[in-house]
This record gives C-alpha cells, structure tokens and sequence, in this order.
C-alpha cells in the first residue's frame, strides 16, 4: 500500500463521503449515513441485496428519513467487487467502508481456511491502497479477531494497513449499542498517521441492553399489515432434545430455531433464517403477557425429568420470526423495501451490520476526521503566519 493523501471531496452534511464495498442491503450504510456521510459508491454481488439498497433513499420512517436523502442519485452496482472495483479512483472519498464475506471465519460456518470468500479481507484492502481514502472501516464476525486459528490473517491484515494508518481493532457487542441483539462484530479502523487516534465512547446500553420484546411491541401483530411476512416453517419438537441450563439455550425443538427471551437481547440472527433456523417467538408471551410456553416446558424436562413430548400442544402458541420482525431487531428503517424471496430476504437481514450499531462507529470515525481535518487548518494558518 502508497502513502494515503486526505481526500479531495466534499459532500454531506460534515462534508464526508465514502465508498462501500460489499454493501449487501446497505445496513452499515445506513448507520455512516446517518453520522452524516454520503456514500459516492457502493458494490454487491448479490443482486436482490443490490435491489434492496437501490431503494432505501425511499425511506420515510422518521427516524432515518435524513439518511435515506443520502442515497437519492446513488445507486449500488452489482457485480464482483474486484470487476466492480476498477471504477475506483484515488481519493474520491474520506472513507471506504465494507464487511467482506464472513462465511468462512464464521463459527456459524465450517471455519475452512481454504474457503475463497476468506481472501476478500485482503481485496478489501487492495482497493482501500487504490481509493487512499483518510480512513478505513473493515466489518467481519467476532471470531476472526478471537479465534487464535485466524490469527496470521488478523496479523497480516494489520501489517498491510499500518503502512499508511494507525490501526485500531475493536470487538463490539451490538446489545451495549443500542440494538436489541448480542451480535458481536469486529471492526478494523485505520486512522491518519499523524491524527488523533480513533475512539469510542461509553457503549450507552452496556447496563441496559435493549429486548426483544421493545422491538417487536413497536411493530402491528404478525399477520398485519407492517408484519406480514410469515415464516411458515413448521415448529417440531425435537424427541432426545438436548438440554441446558436456560430454556432459551439447547435445542428443543428440531432444527437449529431456538425460542427467543422476549426480555433480553436476542441471540445473533443467521442469515440462513426462512427454514428451521429461524427463531421462535411466543405470541402468548409477546401480545398477552402469558408466561413463556418454553420456561414451563423445560421446567418439565429439565427439573421434574418428564419425557419430551411428541408433539406442540395447542396451547403453546408459538411461530417463527417474520420478516418485518427480524429486521427490526436489526434496527433498519421499518420501511425498507425488502427485494427477493423470503429466503433472499432473511439473508440480507442475517448478513447486515445493525445500522444503529453502523452508526456509533461511524460517528466515532467522523469526529476523528473532523478533527484531523481541523489539526490541519490550525498547522496551514501558522505556516501562513510564518511565512
């Protein structure tokens, strides 16, 4: 990697752009949005991820509505980010971005050291030497950072970018964030040499972590309007379930879908959701404050050591996560026009970085530009001053 040189270009509300490389359906966009970044390109492979973010400047919730206006006239191209990449030109942006194909670090996947998407982290890096941009963002699962298998490739990484950046990695827990979810994520931040370091503050729901149950109750009922994406796979109950501690850890039910805590963080959603992954939430819980089916039927198995049963009763009213509920425990907008089969559109949400959780990084990293941007026209008036 060359010198990096601070950026020419100037949009947006701090007059900060960045580019987005494997954007998928914009999650981690949306959050750098809303810091006040405007995206100046953005790349997928996924054409249905592509479809879903080509429509998020159509955003109306309230919340998001001054990041959607980010994305009018900018569109995300489909295509392999190292075809799409060569439209890439030297500081066109402050910043790039990007969460490069997790699938072989993931321990939710096989962990192979030879899966090809694992070179990506590298390709990443490859176009942020080609953009020299002033700072980088690097999103992946948790386990590449922990895991002392990837250990050389976390080295590697860091001894490519310490060329030209100071290089900061941090492993953040999405519940201390403000996101109804403990979904940890690892982000790779390169800073200017000589600026100030990156930092985060106090994560400001590390005591208070949002539930589950605050993100659905914002939602209508499942089945109406606003929530009508049903899951329909069938809930089973698994014969030799195995059990833990916890009703809401184990397996009870056949599949890998657990039930979740409806007051608590839910578990991190997989993005091969829409089958028997996908979680389970319990109605009588969540509409009528009935007490948890699943509390009272692994009291029965796992302290009066009663056989599992062979079948749901009636009276267990139990479902799996829709669409519209999912992505709210995701913290996206709750009008995103979602593109795709149901299955195309779990697995954005799966793979997505919370937006809210997007966004706490991506003011961190504003303020350090702005403020290496306001070092620099401090030293320019006293060179002026002495001369």
């Amino acid at each position: 990697m060359s010198k990096a040189h601070n950026s020419s270009a100037s949009n947006g509300a701090n007059g900060l752009t960045f580019v987005s490389l494997y954007s998928g359906a914009g999650g981690l966009d949306l959050g750098f949005a809303r810091a006040g970044f405007t995206p100046v390109f953005a790349n997928d492979i996924d054409p249905y991820a592509v479809h879903t973010y080509n429509k998020l400047h159509q955003v109306r919730d309230p919340e998001w509505r001054e990041a959607a206006r980010r994305f009018e006239g900018h569109t995300s191209v489909c295509g392999d980010v190292r075809v799409a990449g060569a439209n890439l030109t030297e500081r066109m942006a402050d910043l790039v971005v990007g969460g490069p194909p997790c699938q072989g670090f993931s321990v939710a996947g096989r962990m192979d050291p030879n899966d090809p998407r694992s070179r990506h982290v590298f390709d990443f890096l490859g176009l942020v030497a080609k953009v020299k941009p002033r700072v980088f963002v690097m999103e992946n699962v948790a386990a590449l950072a922990r895991n002392r298998r990837w250990a050389d490739i976390i080295e590697n990484l860091k001894d490519m970018a310490s060329l030209d950046y100071k290089v900061e990695l941090v492993l953040l827990n999405a519940s201390h964030w403000g996101v109804p979810q403990a979904r940890e994520r690892m982000f790779l931040v390169g800073v200017p040499h000589d600026g100030p370091d990156f930092a985060l503050p106090e994560p400001p729901t590390l005591d208070s972590p949002p539930t589950v149950r605050s993100a659905l109750s914002a939602l209508p009922r499942a089945g109406e309007s606003g929530n009508d994406s049903l899951c329909t796979a069938i809930i089973t109950l698994a014969k030799s379930p195995v059990l833990r501690r916890s009703p809401y850890a184990g397996m009870l039910f056949n599949g890998q879908g657990r039930a979740m805590g409806l007051d608590r963080p839910a578990p991190t959603l997989p993005a091969s959701m829409g089958g028997n992954r996908t979680p389970i939430v319990d109605e009588g819980d969540l509409y009528d404050g009935d007490s948890p089916w699943i509390v009272d039927y692994h009291r029965r198995l796992f302290v009066e050591g009663k056989k599992a049963l062979s079948k749901l009763p009636s009276e267990a009213r139990l479902r799996r996560l829709t669409v519209e509920e999912a992505a709210a425990i995701q913290t996206f907008p709750n009008d995103v026009q979602w593109q795709g089969a149901q299955s195309a559109r779990f697995r954005q949400i799966g793979n997505a970085v919370p937006p809210k959780l997007a966004y706490e990084v991506a003011s961190a990293v504003a303020k350090t530009l702005l403020a290496d941007a306001d070092k620099e026209v401090v030293e320019h008036e006293r060179e002026l001053a002495l001369a």
